[in-house]
């Protein structure tokens, strides 16, 4: 986040936009401190605000299992991360990968330059605020023993329709598959299988009907997975329900050189949070070892987004061009964290931002027209 805020500043000082800042503690940290995982009214603050960037909120316990939880059994860091989701109606997670020139994969703990850059470039629409992670279920435990456990996925007519008809509205404005330069929508399901699929694919088959120009398909998520890093120049766009949306961009992430280069947006009508979707890494913190650049791409979506809200076309510019400067630092293959580069001639996060930043004051400003 500090590197985000020297972006911000950098952008600021080019295009003259005054960004008021408004710092909000929240997190599995702030909760062991204070008892509460977000501070006092910082909910009502993220509703008022224009658009939030969002850090690493989570903690692994100390046996390293799972994530600190509070009293309700909740993710300490649940407030911020999931109940601003619910609040604010960001019910489409959207989230680009795409393969930078000269990116890499990291496998094995090698990193390897073996895909073509032009054959990964799609996007994911998650709807976020239904299916498992809507809250419905709980833990039986008469005499103080748990016994039964029910996690219960909620899906409805609105909500499905909505990312749905977003997911075929991106279709229609990108470029196609990499493959073969279609238009198309892949809805990701287990419809052999569960009614909420069947469901979800009923309702996928009546948005498409308004969408001539798109083409579409339904794949088992099972399958998909194995798909995804065998011919990811095949899709485009893919939608697909809450949970199964959170695991297969985890897969993806890999494909455009692993979490430190993944970015998403939580995105309603009227509001909008943008966040590197890897989370928290204990091992990494006060190390300056971080890849920042997850944070970067997530401040550019921000602000492209913003600068759409706002008509303000400098502003959307902005945005374009910090994904630019990510580009251009990656395809000269200096000045890269670990993740990317090996531990041998790693740089720093504070040198990668300080790259980044250098080659975004050497960009011209710029005033592309704003997408509808």
């Amino acid at each position: 986040m500090d590197q985000a805020l020297r972006l911000l500043g950098l952008v600021s000082e080019r295009s003259g936009c005054v960004f008021e800042i408004d710092t909000i503690q929240c997190g599995a940290q702030h909760y062991l401190e204070h008892g509460d995982d977000i501070e006092a009214g910082g909910l009502a603050r993220c509703k008022a605000a224009d658009v939030i960037l969002l850090g690493a909120v989570g903690l692994p316990s100390a046996d390293g299992r799972s994530q600190i939880t509070m009293p309700d059994g909740k993710m300490a860091g649940w407030s911020p991360l999931v109940r601003n989701r619910v609040n604010l109606d960001l019910y489409a997670n959207i989230r680009p990968v795409k393969l930078f020139d000269g990116g890499a994969i990291r496998i094995s703990g090698e990193v390897r330059h073996v895909w073509d850059p032009d054959k990964v470039d799609m996007v994911f629409f998650r709807e976020n605020t239904e299916g498992l992670y809507a809250g419905s279920g709980g833990i039986l435990a008469p005499g103080g023993i748990p016994q039964v456990a029910t996690d219960t996925r909620v899906l409805t007519r609105n909500g499905s329709e909505r990312i749905l008809r977003r997911a075929f509205d991106a279709a229609r404005d990108r470029r196609g598959a990499p493959a073969d330069g279609k238009k198309r929508v892949t809805c990701v399901v287990k419809n052999n299988v569960l009614y909420g699929c069947k469901f979800f694919t009923g309702i996928l088959d009546e948005v498409a009907e308004r969408y001539p120009d798109v083409e579409y398909e339904v794949v088992l998520v099972d399958a998909f997975c194995q798909w995804l890093l065998r011919q990811p120049e095949h899709y485009d766009v893919v939608v697909t329900t809450n949970m199964f949306g959170d695991i297969v961009t985890e897969l993806a992430a890999v494909l455009q050189g692993g979490m430190g280069m993944a970015s998403g947006g939580n995105v309603g009508d009227r509001h909008a949070m943008f966040e590197p979707i890897h989370g928290s890494a204990p091992k990494l913190a006060g190390k300056n070892q971080a890849n920042p650049m997850a944070m970067m791409l997530a401040t550019s979506e921000a602000l492209k987004w913003l600068g759409t809200q706002k008509n303000d076309l400098l502003l959307y510019a902005e945005g374009s061009n910090i994904e630019s400067a990510v580009r251009a630092l990656i395809k000269s293959g200096e000045c890269l964290t670990y993740d990317l580069k090996g531990v041998s001639g790693a740089a720093s996060m504070g040198e990668v931002t300080e790259a980044i930043l250098q080659e975004l004051a050497n960009m011209p400003l710029a005033s592309p027209t704003v997408p509808a």
